[in-house]
């Protein structure tokens, strides 16, 4: 396994930490859990058990029944600044009559300098086109770039979300389902791009995933949920690795 530059301080902090939607429903109960930069993190478990919730919960979406959550050093309901945490959600959160550039350049994070205006926002053009170009050919992408999102598959929108939370350069990465609808190929090109840039950039990335086959091929920790507690495994060394 590829030396991993952990940081002594953790990206994602929970202490005591109950998760759900109603305080007499609790769904997950986290005593302790740290998450590092440079550390691949996946969640499993069977459909229902909380997964989504928890990383809603992380994100900052959801507020918890109880305990403290704090990420990039900020306690919930503080949230990370833009440019810190990167959000794949189940729903990728596209705009559909807009381009696959124009989605990724949403995610560009780049300043302030020269802002365009596009449906409200304002982005600085050289480098959020830049930025929004390269991430969107590392998920081949390329031929793609001009088409609205409503005319491409479910699996190319992913990539397109995917690519946009690359674009941003985030600190911690957060992906719910994020290879669902993809073949094997696809998945293999797009887990190999986002772990090189997790391992280049020191990031951290923390995934929702279904199959633990596959959360155990990808992750260096897999944390699975049963009954209601997160029960925590070190993952064996993969050939997902990527050597910088």
């Amino acid at each position: 396994m590829t030396d991993i530059p952990w940081s002594t301080e953790p990206i994602i902090r929970l202490n005591d930490v109950t998760i759900g939607y109603k305080e007499k429903e609790p769904l997950v109960e986290i005593p302790n859990l740290e998450i590092f930069p440079g550390e691949i993190v996946a969640i499993a478990g069977p459909s229902g058990v909380g997964k989504s919730t928890l990383l809603k919960t992380i994100a900052g979406l959801i507020r918890p029944i109880s305990g403290s959550v704090e990420v990039c050093g900020k306690s919930f309901p503080n949230r990370p600044n833009r440019g810190e945490l990167g959000y794949v959600p189940q729903s990728l959160g596209l705009v559909r009559h807009a381009s696959v550039l124009h989605n990724v350049m949403l995610g560009a994070d780049s300043g302030h300098n020269n802002p365009i205006p596009f449906i409200g926002f304002c982005f600085p053009s050289s480098l959020a086109k830049k930025k929004a170009i390269q991430a969107i050919n590392s998920m081949g992408l390329e031929e793609k770039i001009n088409e609205p999102i409503r005319r491409l598959s479910g699996g190319q929108q992913r990539r397109v979300a995917t690519a946009r939370t690359l674009a941003q350069c985030p600190d911690l990465i957060m992906a719910d389902e994020f290879l669902s609808e993809l073949d094997e190929k696809t998945i293999d090109m797009v887990l190999g791009e986002v772990t090189k840039y997790v391992r280049s950039s020191n990031a951290a990335l923390l995934v929702v995933e279904h199959d633990i086959t596959r959360a155990k091929m990808m992750a260096d920790r897999l944390l699975v949920i049963d009954d209601g507690r997160i029960n925590p495994f070190i993952t064996e060394p993969t050939a997902m690795e990527v050597k910088i």
